[in-house]
């Protein structure tokens, strides 16, 4: 069995479609600049309001990842 050490930053991702969307949009930019990423956990949920309508939503997530 292999051992790993994990750091996790937190990230908020957004989108007008829905909260997988969101979470998905903040783990592509992440991927940009970050490797080894093995798990997440929404920790808050949020969406904004336009003429009575869920204008987007807003996810933040903590985001798992490896130690070289």
């Amino acid at each position: 069995m292999s051992h790993h050490t994990y750091k996790h930053i937190e990230l908020t991702g957004s989108s007008e479609k829905d909260i997988e969307s969101a979470v998905q949009n903040a783990l592509t930019k992440a991927a940009e600049s970050l490797h080894g990423m093995r798990w997440f956990e929404v920790v808050d949920t949020r969406g904004h309001i336009e003429h009575a309508r869920v204008a987007h939503w807003q996810v933040t997530i903590k985001v798992g990842f490896t130690l070289d």
